[in-house]
Parts: structure tokens; sequence; C-alpha cells
């Protein structure tokens, strides 16, 4: 029997971070569901394709292929065809793919894509709305979150980590706005799910959060 475990939370909690982390220790496949986003609203972005105009991101769905490959036990993201994996991780691609995740259209052409993954393997799934929407029945569910000040300092240290030249006000502000658009979009806003443990990370190291979840796992297999 697959055993899938959904990870919920906020912009910069360490999702797709401990997603993966635990996915591979677990040896389950990790997916994340931010990144298939971030893959359509690349799309927008390189076509000037404006995501509060539902209509015209309707008329470019069709043209967007996207595509999922491991590679060494990673993710990688393709946009037809092109592996794009390096290139959806900016703010910009960030916020555009929050944006996109608010339209019906956009969400009805990913869900089929990840509920086949869950379908087939277990899976550690990550995003916004996994347990209560994409993996309603997962075994295990994770509402993952930290304050904004602490997301906001992970990013800017990821950044400058990679050699991108930032603003920890202005990242910050992007967090609390991002926010404000994943919890309050009409269609699978960003809330916990009932039956989801809330695990508060501000304190927590990447470790400490794993061993959490996977002890939290193994309570449940």
């Amino acid at each position: 029997m697959n055993y899938h475990i959904a990870i919920d939370g906020p912009a910069g909690a360490g999702k797709s971070t401990i997603a993966r982390r635990v996915a591979r220790e677990l040896s389950f496949i990790y997916v994340d569901t931010g990144a298939m986003y971030r893959t359509v609203a690349l799309y927008l972005i390189r076509n000037h394709v404006d995501a509060d105009d539902e209509q015209a991101v309707a008329a470019a769905l069709p043209r967007i292929n996207v595509s999922i490959a491991y590679e060494n036990g990673e993710q990688q993201m393709f946009l037809n065809g092109e592996n794009v994996s390096g290139q959806i991780r900016t703010e910009e691609v960030g916020n555009m793919a929050s944006k996109a995740a608010a339209l019906p259209c956009v969400r009805e052409k990913l869900l089929d894509l990840q509920k086949e993954l869950a379908r087939t393997q277990s899976v550690v799934m990550d995003g916004r709305d996994i347990g209560t929407h994409i993996l309603p029945d997962a075994q295990l569910k994770i509402y993952l979150t930290a304050s904004v000040e602490t997301r906001a300092m992970r990013r800017f240290l990821e950044q400058e980590q990679k050699g991108v030249s930032c603003s920890l006000p202005e990242i910050e502000e992007d967090i609390r706005r991002r926010d404000e658009q994943d919890m309050h979009r009409s269609i699978a806003p960003l809330i916990q799910a009932p039956d989801a443990v809330y695990l508060d990370s501000s304190d927590l190291t990447v470790d400490e959060v794993a061993e959490k979840i996977k002890a939290l796992c193994r309570q449940g297999i």
C-alpha cells in the first residue's frame, strides 16, 4: 500500500527542503507542486501573459506542457521539453506562481499530474492545499510554518549564497503579500487541514524538523 505525506504551509517555511529530505530518507518520491506552478509562471512571464487576465492565461495553457523527470532522486521540471529547474526559483517567478495558482484553469491543468504521481507510488508532496484538496486522504498531514521574519531571513541568506543581490525588507514584504494572496484566494486557499499536525520550524533545524516528521510517519505505518 502506498503511503502519502502531505506538507502544506506558507512561502519560505522550508517545505521543499524538508519534503525532499524526508522523501529521500524514507525512499519515497518527492513531489514539489510549487515547482509545477512556477513552471507555468515562467511561461507566462516569458510570453508576457498577465496572470490577472484569466482569459489570457486560459488561452495560453494549451501551449504549456509541464512534465516531470527524476534524476538521482531529484525532481526536474520541464517546460515544453526544456529543463527549467534552475530558472524557476526567482522571486519574480514565485510571485507570478502565487497569482497563477489562484486560477481554476491552472489548477485543473496540474491536478491530474499531481494525483497520478500519488496513485502509483508512496510520495511526500508539498504545497499550499495538498492535505485539504490534492491528497485529502493522506496518512500523514503536516502544516509547516515559521514566522515571517524567520522565513524572510532564510530566503535572504539563500539568495546571498547564490550571489543574488537582494533586500531583506523587500523579501519580507514579498512574503507578507504572498501569504495574503495564498490565504485569501477563492480557490483552494492555504489553510491547515483539521487533521494536520501543526509544526513551527522557526527555532528548529532542518534535521530536527525532518526527524519529527519521520517519527510521526513511523507511528502511522
